[in-house]
């Protein structure tokens, strides 16, 4: 069994940054991707970035430049480092796991990021 433990976020001022991180806790697993995705409200959950266990990235148009995704492999943890908030950054993000083995997908509970402007 995996589970994902997620921190940081906040309420900031535009202009400010914020770093969340995401561990995946648990044995016998083998890591595809991590990722992180985020859903305002009275919208649908989109991607924010991803990274590969091979550290290829994949980020949103709307964000790219500001935020930067990171793994530290060792510790199964993805980092996202988030410069020059706008207010419509905010939402509840969600760290996303994929593994290859087994092949299963997994989701956090979801932080709360709130950018004041």
């Amino acid at each position: 069994q995996v589970h994902l433990v997620e921190s940081g976020g906040g309420q900031v001022q535009a202009g400010e940054s914020l770093r969340l991180s995401c561990a995946a806790a648990g044995s016998g697993f083998s890591i595809n991707a991590m990722g992180w995705y985020r859903q305002a409200p009275g919208k649908q959950r989109e991607l924010v970035a991803t990274i590969t266990s091979g550290g290829s990235t994949t980020y949103a148009d709307s964000v790219k430049g500001r935020i930067t995704i990171s793994r530290i492999n060792a510790k199964n943890t993805v980092l996202l480092r988030m410069n020059s908030l706008k207010p419509e950054d905010t939402a509840v993000y969600y760290c996303n796991l994929l593994l290859t083995t087994p092949p299963y997908e997994y989701w956090g509970q979801g932080t709360q990021v709130t950018v004041s402007s």
